[in-house]
């Protein structure tokens, strides 16, 4: 799995348990919503850890909170 992936499915995942969409994530994270949805459609592949702490934010998590998921644990290495 790519990181990009495993950043999407994270906040999918997120907003599945707090039964939230990706425009209110977007409005409780102080975002635009075409940034949060750059990052489901391909645009924003590589996405600023500023965006993930403000949609950490949003959520009420710590962004070791957010990064604490076997996703990101079984990322393969990028250089080979």
């Amino acid at each position: 799995m790519e990181t990009i992936h495993a950043i999407r499915n994270r906040i999918l995942q997120l907003c599945a348990k707090q039964d939230i969409s990706i425009n209110e994530l977007a409005n409780i994270s102080g975002l635009p919503p075409s940034s949060v949805k750059n990052i489901f459609y391909g645009k924003s592949n590589n996405p600023k850890i500023e965006t993930i702490k403000m949609i950490c934010d949003g959520l009420g998590l710590t962004l070791g909170e957010f990064f604490s998921s076997t996703d990101f644990d079984n990322l393969e290495q990028s250089i080979k």
